[in-house]
Protein backbone atom coordinates (compact mmCIF):
# COMPACT_ATOMS: atom_id res chain seq x y z
CA UNK A 1 0.00 0.00 0.00
CA UNK A 2 1.46 3.56 -0.76
CA UNK A 3 1.24 6.00 1.36
CA UNK A 4 -0.96 9.30 1.22
CA UNK A 5 -0.23 11.69 -0.64
CA UNK A 6 -0.90 14.10 2.68
CA UNK A 7 2.24 11.98 4.58
CA UNK A 8 5.73 14.08 3.66
CA UNK A 9 8.49 11.45 2.84
CA UNK A 10 12.09 12.16 1.39
CA UNK A 11 14.06 10.28 -1.74
CA UNK A 12 16.79 9.79 1.16
CA UNK A 13 14.47 7.26 2.49
CA UNK A 14 12.49 5.42 0.63
CA UNK A 15 10.04 3.41 1.82
CA UNK A 16 9.09 -0.21 0.63
CA UNK A 17 5.62 -0.98 0.46
CA UNK A 18 5.88 -4.15 2.85
CA UNK A 19 8.22 -4.75 5.33
CA UNK A 20 9.65 -8.13 7.36
CA UNK A 21 7.82 -8.41 10.97
CA UNK A 22 7.65 -11.07 13.60
CA UNK A 23 3.96 -12.31 14.19
CA UNK A 24 2.72 -14.01 17.14
CA UNK A 25 0.42 -17.32 16.75
CA UNK A 26 -0.17 -19.40 19.64
CA UNK A 27 1.71 -19.06 22.84
CA UNK A 28 5.65 -19.44 22.40
CA UNK A 29 4.94 -19.31 18.30
CA UNK A 30 6.64 -16.00 16.59
CA UNK A 31 6.92 -16.41 12.50
CA UNK A 32 8.76 -14.12 10.35
CA UNK A 33 6.74 -12.72 7.91
CA UNK A 34 5.65 -9.42 5.63
CA UNK A 35 3.22 -7.04 6.33
CA UNK A 36 2.11 -3.58 4.88
CA UNK A 37 3.98 -0.39 6.00
CA UNK A 38 2.07 1.24 8.16
CA UNK A 39 0.87 4.71 7.30
CA UNK A 40 1.17 7.52 10.03
CA UNK A 41 -1.86 9.92 10.65
CA UNK A 42 -2.38 13.19 12.29
CA UNK A 43 0.16 13.24 14.89
CA UNK A 44 2.14 10.84 14.01
CA UNK A 45 5.65 9.74 12.16
CA UNK A 46 6.62 6.21 10.81
CA UNK A 47 9.88 5.24 12.32
CA UNK A 48 12.14 2.59 10.69
CA UNK A 49 13.46 0.68 13.19
CA UNK A 50 17.21 0.44 13.86
CA UNK A 51 17.46 -1.00 17.08
CA UNK A 52 14.71 -3.13 19.82
CA UNK A 53 15.81 -4.19 23.12
CA UNK A 54 14.51 -7.14 24.68
CA UNK A 55 12.21 -6.31 27.71
CA UNK A 56 11.19 -8.98 30.25
CA UNK A 57 7.34 -8.12 29.73
CA UNK A 58 8.06 -8.81 26.22
CA UNK A 59 8.87 -12.27 27.06
CA UNK A 60 5.62 -12.67 29.21
CA UNK A 61 3.49 -10.66 25.87
CA UNK A 62 4.44 -13.70 23.99
CA UNK A 63 4.52 -16.78 26.50
CA UNK A 64 0.82 -15.62 28.37
CA UNK A 65 -0.52 -12.61 26.92
CA UNK A 66 -0.84 -10.31 29.13
CA UNK A 67 -0.33 -7.49 29.83
CA UNK A 68 -0.92 -7.05 25.72
CA UNK A 69 -4.59 -6.47 24.87
CA UNK A 70 -5.03 -7.13 21.17
CA UNK A 71 -9.05 -6.07 19.94
CA UNK A 72 -9.84 -6.52 23.54
CA UNK A 73 -8.68 -9.67 24.28
CA UNK A 74 -5.38 -11.43 24.59
CA UNK A 75 -2.79 -11.42 21.32
CA UNK A 76 -2.47 -14.94 20.16
CA UNK A 77 -3.24 -15.37 16.61
CA UNK A 78 -4.18 -11.63 15.26
CA UNK A 79 -1.26 -10.97 13.29
CA UNK A 80 0.33 -8.84 16.08
CA UNK A 81 3.50 -7.93 16.14
CA UNK A 82 5.18 -7.27 19.41
CA UNK A 83 8.13 -5.49 20.76
CA UNK A 84 8.50 -2.02 22.59
CA UNK A 85 11.95 -0.59 23.61
CA UNK A 86 13.27 0.66 20.02
CA UNK A 87 14.23 3.09 18.85
CA UNK A 88 15.28 4.33 14.68
CA UNK A 89 14.70 6.96 12.26
CA UNK A 90 11.88 8.55 11.43
CA UNK A 91 11.47 8.75 7.67
CA UNK A 92 8.07 10.35 7.22
CA UNK A 93 5.92 12.49 8.73
CA UNK A 94 1.85 12.60 8.93
CA UNK A 95 -0.04 15.41 8.07
CA UNK A 96 0.40 18.64 10.19
CA UNK A 97 3.86 17.15 11.93
CA UNK A 98 6.69 19.80 12.05
CA UNK A 99 7.77 18.82 15.06
CA UNK A 100 9.96 16.57 13.90
CA UNK A 101 12.17 16.03 10.79
CA UNK A 102 12.43 13.47 8.68
CA UNK A 103 16.17 12.00 9.22
CA UNK A 104 15.80 12.51 12.77
CA UNK A 105 17.15 9.79 14.76
CA UNK A 106 14.84 8.96 17.85
CA UNK A 107 14.07 6.69 20.88
CA UNK A 108 10.11 5.54 21.55
CA UNK A 109 8.08 5.79 24.58
CA UNK A 110 5.78 2.82 24.71
CA UNK A 111 2.22 4.77 25.54
CA UNK A 112 -0.01 7.33 23.85
CA UNK A 113 -2.69 8.37 25.82
CA UNK A 114 -5.83 9.53 24.40
CA UNK A 115 -5.68 12.78 25.38
CA UNK A 116 -9.05 13.26 26.31
CA UNK A 117 -9.27 11.06 29.85
CA UNK A 118 -8.91 12.91 33.09
CA UNK A 119 -5.68 10.43 33.55
CA UNK A 120 -4.37 11.87 30.55
CA UNK A 121 -5.14 15.43 31.16
CA UNK A 122 -3.26 15.36 34.60
CA UNK A 123 -0.40 13.75 32.50
CA UNK A 124 -0.80 10.34 33.75
CA UNK A 125 -1.39 8.52 30.13
CA UNK A 126 0.48 5.39 31.17
CA UNK A 127 -3.03 5.27 33.13
CA UNK A 128 -4.87 6.16 30.30
CA UNK A 129 -8.82 5.46 30.99
CA UNK A 130 -9.74 4.44 27.41
CA UNK A 131 -6.71 2.14 27.00
CA UNK A 132 -6.52 -0.13 24.08
CA UNK A 133 -9.99 1.50 23.09
CA UNK A 134 -8.27 1.49 19.38
CA UNK A 135 -9.89 -1.08 16.96
CA UNK A 136 -13.11 -2.27 15.26
CA UNK A 137 -15.42 0.60 15.54
CA UNK A 138 -13.84 2.58 18.70
CA UNK A 139 -10.73 4.72 18.02
CA UNK A 140 -10.30 7.06 21.11
CA UNK A 141 -6.71 7.36 19.85
CA UNK A 142 -5.04 5.54 22.49
CA UNK A 143 -2.01 3.95 21.50
CA UNK A 144 0.66 1.63 23.66
CA UNK A 145 3.04 0.18 20.68
CA UNK A 146 3.93 -3.33 21.48
CA UNK A 147 0.77 -3.69 23.81
CA UNK A 148 -2.34 -2.51 22.10
CA UNK A 149 -0.89 -1.84 18.33
CA UNK A 150 2.14 -3.34 16.60
CA UNK A 151 4.95 -2.90 18.32
CA UNK A 152 9.20 -2.99 17.07
CA UNK A 153 10.12 -6.27 15.98
CA UNK A 154 9.57 -5.45 12.69
CA UNK A 155 10.84 -2.87 9.96
CA UNK A 156 8.90 -0.09 11.12
CA UNK A 157 6.32 1.13 13.20
CA UNK A 158 3.85 3.99 13.79
CA UNK A 159 4.71 6.16 16.55
CA UNK A 160 2.57 9.53 18.09
CA UNK A 161 4.88 12.27 18.00
CA UNK A 162 4.42 12.82 21.94
CA UNK A 163 6.08 9.04 22.38
CA UNK A 164 9.06 10.51 20.23
CA UNK A 165 12.39 11.40 22.60
CA UNK A 166 15.33 12.94 20.15
CA UNK A 167 18.72 10.62 20.43
CA UNK A 168 21.94 12.65 20.65
CA UNK A 169 24.27 11.73 17.75
CA UNK A 170 26.96 10.38 20.40
CA UNK A 171 24.66 7.63 21.34
CA UNK A 172 24.67 4.35 19.62
CA UNK A 173 22.12 3.02 18.47
CA UNK A 174 21.86 -0.09 21.19
CA UNK A 175 22.48 2.54 24.03
CA UNK A 176 19.62 4.38 22.53
CA UNK A 177 17.26 1.40 22.93
CA UNK A 178 18.08 1.87 27.24
CA UNK A 179 16.48 5.32 27.26
CA UNK A 180 13.12 3.66 28.21
CA UNK A 181 14.51 1.51 30.98
CA UNK A 182 16.38 4.37 32.77
CA UNK A 183 12.97 6.12 32.01
CA UNK A 184 11.10 3.78 33.68
CA UNK A 185 13.62 4.46 36.78
CA UNK A 186 12.94 7.97 36.38
CA UNK A 187 9.32 7.81 36.62
CA UNK A 188 9.33 5.36 39.84
CA UNK A 189 12.00 8.00 41.55
CA UNK A 190 9.73 11.29 39.91
CA UNK A 191 6.70 9.90 41.95
CA UNK A 192 8.44 9.07 45.09
CA UNK A 193 9.40 13.11 44.83
CA UNK A 194 11.85 13.64 42.67
CA UNK A 195 13.97 16.15 44.54
CA UNK A 196 16.28 13.65 46.19
CA UNK A 197 19.64 15.16 46.71
CA UNK A 198 20.91 13.94 49.86
CA UNK A 199 18.15 11.52 50.87
CA UNK A 200 18.59 7.39 51.12
CA UNK A 201 17.41 5.09 48.69
CA UNK A 202 17.26 1.55 48.49
CA UNK A 203 17.13 -0.94 45.11
CA UNK A 204 16.21 -4.36 45.08
CA UNK A 205 16.83 -6.03 42.54
CA UNK A 206 19.26 -5.86 39.95
CA UNK A 207 17.61 -6.18 36.64
CA UNK A 208 17.40 -3.68 33.94
CA UNK A 209 15.32 -1.50 35.65
CA UNK A 210 17.13 -1.83 39.54
CA UNK A 211 20.23 -1.21 37.55
CA UNK A 212 18.88 1.79 35.95
CA UNK A 213 16.94 3.07 39.09
CA UNK A 214 20.89 3.17 40.71
CA UNK A 215 22.47 4.96 38.05
CA UNK A 216 19.49 7.92 37.81
CA UNK A 217 18.93 7.90 41.99
CA UNK A 218 22.88 8.67 42.24
CA UNK A 219 22.45 10.91 39.32
CA UNK A 220 19.80 13.11 41.40
CA UNK A 221 22.06 13.31 44.11
CA UNK A 222 20.91 10.42 46.45
CA UNK A 223 23.25 9.30 49.42
CA UNK A 224 23.49 6.72 50.12
CA UNK A 225 22.27 4.39 47.29
CA UNK A 226 22.14 1.04 48.57
CA UNK A 227 21.54 -1.86 45.70
CA UNK A 228 20.09 -5.35 46.70
CA UNK A 229 20.60 -8.65 45.20
CA UNK A 230 21.14 -12.14 44.99
CA UNK A 231 23.94 -11.67 42.09
CA UNK A 232 27.51 -10.81 42.68
CA UNK A 233 28.63 -9.93 39.38
CA UNK A 234 25.45 -8.04 38.80
CA UNK A 235 25.70 -6.27 42.11
CA UNK A 236 28.98 -5.19 40.83
CA UNK A 237 27.41 -3.61 37.41
CA UNK A 238 25.06 -1.84 40.22
CA UNK A 239 28.52 -0.43 42.52
CA UNK A 240 29.73 0.73 38.68
CA UNK A 241 26.40 2.69 38.21
CA UNK A 242 26.81 4.48 41.48
CA UNK A 243 25.76 2.43 44.50
CA UNK A 244 27.09 3.30 47.50
CA UNK A 245 26.80 -0.12 49.04
CA UNK A 246 25.84 -3.59 47.54
CA UNK A 247 24.07 -6.51 49.68
CA UNK A 248 23.98 -10.05 48.71
CA UNK A 249 20.63 -11.09 50.32
CA UNK A 250 21.69 -14.43 50.47
CA UNK A 251 24.88 -13.61 52.78
CA UNK A 252 23.48 -11.51 54.85
CA UNK A 253 19.75 -10.36 56.87
CA UNK A 254 18.88 -7.31 54.65
CA UNK A 255 16.98 -5.39 56.94
CA UNK A 256 19.73 -5.22 59.40
CA UNK A 257 22.27 -4.27 56.70
CA UNK A 258 20.39 -2.21 55.23
CA UNK A 259 19.91 0.26 58.41
CA UNK A 260 23.38 -0.33 59.52
CA UNK A 261 24.46 1.25 56.55
CA UNK A 262 22.30 4.09 56.99
CA UNK A 263 23.53 5.12 60.37
CA UNK A 264 20.95 2.74 62.37
CA UNK A 265 17.82 4.19 60.50
CA UNK A 266 15.52 3.14 57.83
CA UNK A 267 15.97 4.57 54.21
CA UNK A 268 14.17 7.03 52.24
CA UNK A 269 12.52 5.29 49.49
CA UNK A 270 12.71 1.83 48.44
CA UNK A 271 12.68 1.46 44.47
CA UNK A 272 10.90 -2.30 44.24
CA UNK A 273 12.32 -4.00 41.58
CA UNK A 274 12.76 -7.57 42.61
CA UNK A 275 9.21 -8.47 42.39
CA UNK A 276 10.21 -11.86 45.07
CA UNK A 277 7.06 -13.11 47.86
CA UNK A 278 8.40 -11.17 50.71
CA UNK A 279 9.72 -7.85 48.80
CA UNK A 280 7.15 -5.49 49.93
CA UNK A 281 7.01 -6.96 53.44
CA UNK A 282 11.26 -5.85 53.40
CA UNK A 283 11.12 -2.85 51.92
CA UNK A 284 8.47 -1.45 54.59
CA UNK A 285 11.03 -2.85 57.42
CA UNK A 286 13.84 -0.52 55.44
CA UNK A 287 11.95 2.16 54.90
CA UNK A 288 11.52 5.26 58.03
CA UNK A 289 8.72 6.55 59.17
CA UNK A 290 7.21 8.21 56.50
CA UNK A 291 9.24 6.51 53.68
CA UNK A 292 8.03 5.66 50.55
CA UNK A 293 8.10 2.93 48.49
CA UNK A 294 8.06 2.51 44.77
CA UNK A 295 6.66 -0.86 43.38
CA UNK A 296 8.23 -1.54 39.66
CA UNK A 297 7.74 -5.19 39.67
CA UNK A 298 5.41 -7.91 39.03
CA UNK A 299 5.52 -10.81 41.30
CA UNK A 300 4.17 -14.18 40.46
CA UNK A 301 2.02 -14.22 43.46
CA UNK A 302 -0.08 -12.08 45.52
CA UNK A 303 1.88 -12.04 48.70
CA UNK A 304 0.51 -11.33 52.11
CA UNK A 305 1.33 -8.08 53.28
CA UNK A 306 1.89 -6.35 57.00
CA UNK A 307 -0.73 -4.03 56.35
CA UNK A 308 -0.81 -2.90 59.95
CA UNK A 309 2.94 -2.25 59.72
CA UNK A 310 2.47 0.32 56.94
CA UNK A 311 -0.36 2.20 58.15
CA UNK A 312 1.01 2.50 61.74
CA UNK A 313 4.43 4.19 60.37
CA UNK A 314 2.59 6.18 57.71
CA UNK A 315 4.24 4.53 54.69
CA UNK A 316 3.50 5.25 51.34
CA UNK A 317 3.22 3.21 48.47
CA UNK A 318 3.30 4.15 44.43
CA UNK A 319 2.88 1.44 41.87
CA UNK A 320 4.38 2.99 38.23
CA UNK A 321 3.68 1.29 35.06
CA UNK A 322 6.49 2.18 32.14
CA UNK A 323 7.71 5.61 32.17
CA UNK A 324 5.54 7.86 32.20
CA UNK A 325 5.42 11.71 33.11
CA UNK A 326 7.68 12.14 30.08
CA UNK A 327 10.53 10.69 32.07
CA UNK A 328 12.22 9.53 29.22
CA UNK A 329 13.22 13.16 28.16
CA UNK A 330 14.97 13.62 31.53
CA UNK A 331 16.58 10.16 31.57
CA UNK A 332 17.85 10.74 27.67
CA UNK A 333 19.48 14.16 29.07
CA UNK A 334 21.44 12.46 31.53
CA UNK A 335 22.69 9.77 29.35
CA UNK A 336 23.64 12.70 26.65
CA UNK A 337 25.68 14.24 29.60
CA UNK A 338 26.96 10.41 29.87
CA UNK A 339 26.30 10.93 34.10
CA UNK A 340 26.03 7.26 34.00
CA UNK A 341 27.32 4.88 31.49
CA UNK A 342 23.56 2.59 30.51
CA UNK A 343 25.75 0.61 28.27
CA UNK A 344 26.99 -1.85 31.27
CA UNK A 345 23.64 -3.76 31.18
CA UNK A 346 23.77 -4.10 27.39
CA UNK A 347 24.99 -7.71 26.67
CA UNK A 348 24.55 -9.21 23.34
CA UNK A 349 23.20 -7.61 20.10
CA UNK A 350 22.04 -9.89 17.48
CA UNK A 351 20.40 -9.78 13.78
CA UNK A 352 16.70 -9.28 13.43
CA UNK A 353 16.30 -12.38 12.04
CA UNK A 354 17.80 -13.98 14.87
CA UNK A 355 15.18 -12.78 17.13
CA UNK A 356 14.55 -16.26 18.45
CA UNK A 357 17.71 -17.06 19.64
CA UNK A 358 18.03 -13.18 20.97
CA UNK A 359 14.77 -13.85 23.30
CA UNK A 360 16.27 -17.63 24.53
CA UNK A 361 19.15 -15.80 25.64
CA UNK A 362 16.94 -12.84 27.37
CA UNK A 363 14.81 -15.87 28.70
CA UNK A 364 17.45 -18.42 30.03
CA UNK A 365 20.14 -15.56 30.65
CA UNK A 366 22.10 -17.33 28.84
CA UNK A 367 25.90 -16.18 29.25
CA UNK A 368 24.54 -13.75 31.96
CA UNK A 369 22.60 -11.48 29.37
CA UNK A 370 20.96 -8.90 31.12
CA UNK A 371 19.97 -6.69 28.10
CA UNK A 372 19.75 -8.34 24.79
CA UNK A 373 19.25 -6.13 21.39
CA UNK A 374 18.22 -6.97 18.44
CA UNK A 375 18.84 -4.64 15.00
CA UNK A 376 17.74 -4.51 11.55
CA UNK A 377 20.59 -4.08 8.89
CA UNK A 378 19.35 -0.96 7.06
CA UNK A 379 21.02 1.62 9.19
CA UNK A 380 23.92 -0.42 8.41
CA UNK A 381 23.72 -0.17 5.26
CA UNK A 382 22.99 3.66 4.85
CA UNK A 383 25.86 4.09 7.15
CA UNK A 384 28.24 2.46 4.77
CA UNK A 385 26.66 3.56 1.80
CA UNK A 386 26.97 7.50 2.94
CA UNK A 387 30.67 7.41 3.37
Amino acid sequence: MALPDNVKTSPDYPIPETMKAWVLGDPGELTLGEKPVPAPKKAEVLVRIDAVAICATDLEIIHHGPPALIEGGLPFNKNYTPGHEYMGTVVALGPGVDEYAIGERVTVEIHAGCGQCVRCRQGMYTSCHNYGLNYGNVDKGHRANGFTTDGGFAEYAVNNINTLIHVDDTMTDEEATLVVTAGTAMYGLTELGGLIAGESVVVTGPGPIGLMGVAVAKALGAQPVILTGTRDNRLEIGRQLGADHVINVRNENVVERVRELNGGKGVDYVVECAGAPDSLNEAAQMVNRGGRICLAAFPGTSPEVDVAHLVRNNIYLYGIRGEGKSATHRAEAFMRQKRFDATLIHTHTFAMEDLLEALRYAKDRVEDAIKVVVKNPHAQQQKVAAE
